[in-house]
């Protein structure tokens, strides 16, 4: 049997660490509103890393992930923090076995300031589009 995986590591400037640690509460919110735990499968995990500024959040999967879930919490730190400018992530879908349309990705852009999505994509959809001649 084959696992399936997706994985991403960004990093999200929220300003100082102050806000680094305001966060953090956002993050558990987040996890509590969707009653998830460790044994439910953390959609993704939050750290403060001196190596990336203690005002920016260290956002990334821990075995596999969820990239909607990325875009909720960013978004609800974009409007906690007054965020502004345009920021973004992108993930790989991977499977420990070879099968076929098991890999890809997708990348997320979302404008801060307007709490919107700029663009995104998922090279599955889009790869079976192309190849179809429907783009």
């Amino acid at each position: 049997m084959a696992d399936f995986f997706t994985h991403f590591s960004c990093v999200l400037d929220v300003g100082s660490a102050r806000n680094a640690a305001r966060a953090m509460t956002i993050y558990l919110d987040l996890l509590a509103e969707y009653q998830i735990d460790d044994a439910g499968g953390i959609p993704f995990a939050v750290s403060v890393e001196p190596a990336h500024g203690a005002g920016r959040l260290w956002i990334r999967d821990d075995r596999t992930g969820d990239p909607a879930q990325v875009v909720v919490f960013v978004l609800r730190c974009a409007h906690k923090f007054r965020l502004t400018g345009r920021w973004g992530f992108q993930w790989a879908n991977t499977c420990t076995r070879p099968r076929v349309n098991a890999f890809g990705g997708g990348a997320h852009v979302i404008d801060l300031g307007s709490r919107e999505t700029v663009a995104w994509i998922a090279t599955y959809g889009w790869l079976e589009d192309t190849i179809a001649g429907k783009t």
